[in-house]
């Protein structure tokens, strides 16, 4: 199985999964320029990542490519123990991360794909920054009284720590989270994703 993953972008995220599977794979750290060229267009003709190759196998978009690590890796429980209460689990905080916080960040991202006056960006960065905070107190509540978004080491946990990363650089007001400070401090101390960050170059 081979990544292809942006330094610091979503697909880190997929980068750290496959960390914790402990299974071989490669990773291709990709830059603006290499994504846009042809040789990865033929992988993901819009040009953007995660993506990865399993053979001839080829599979694009964050959510579907995570579970698809978890089904090839299923004692690695990254989407529980099997049943199906403790998928949808999974499923259900990967789905509030990609699908809920990861496009609030988009308006800090690129401003100009919501409002094309300038003189609103500020009133718009306002406005993603309190649904934002608002996304993350749902998250640190949830993390009150467990370490993990399901209960249970899952694909969610990776992709959580990667937009805590964005909040971080983007000065979202995270201050008094605790339980997500807690969750922060956890995954920087794990070995799969120090290493995946240390790949990526990334802090």
């Amino acid at each position: 199985m081979k990544l292809y993953s942006k330094p610091g972008a979503c697909s880190t995220a997929d980068h750290i999964a496959l960390q914790w599977t402990g299974q071989p794979f490669e990773v291709e750290v990709m830059d603006k320029a290499s994504m846009k060229a042809p040789a990865y267009r033929a992988i993901n003709p819009t040009g953007a990542v995660p993506a990865i190759t399993d053979g001839d196998f080829i599979l694009t978009q964050n959510a579907a490519i995570m579970g698809y690590i978890a089904d090839s890796y299923p004692e690695t429980g990254l989407a529980g123990d099997g049943s199906a209460r403790q998928r949808a689990e999974a499923n259900r905080w990967l789905a509030f991360v990609n699908s809920d916080l990861h496009p609030a960040f988009k308006p800090l991202f690129a401003p100009a794909a919501f409002i094309g006056e300038e003189s609103q960006y500020p009133a718009l960065r306002e406005a993603a920054h309190k649904r934002l905070r608002g996304l993350f107190e749902t998250a640190d509540q949830r993390l009150a009284d467990r370490q993990w978004l399901a209960g249970f080491r899952s694909y969610a946990d990776p992709y959580l720590y990667v937009t805590l990363r964005w909040a971080a650089g983007l000065e979202v007001d995270l201050s008094g989270l605790d339980h997500l400070e807690a969750f922060r401090q956890r995954m920087e101390a794990d070995p799969g994703v120090r290493a995946a960050l240390a790949a990526e170059n990334l802090d």
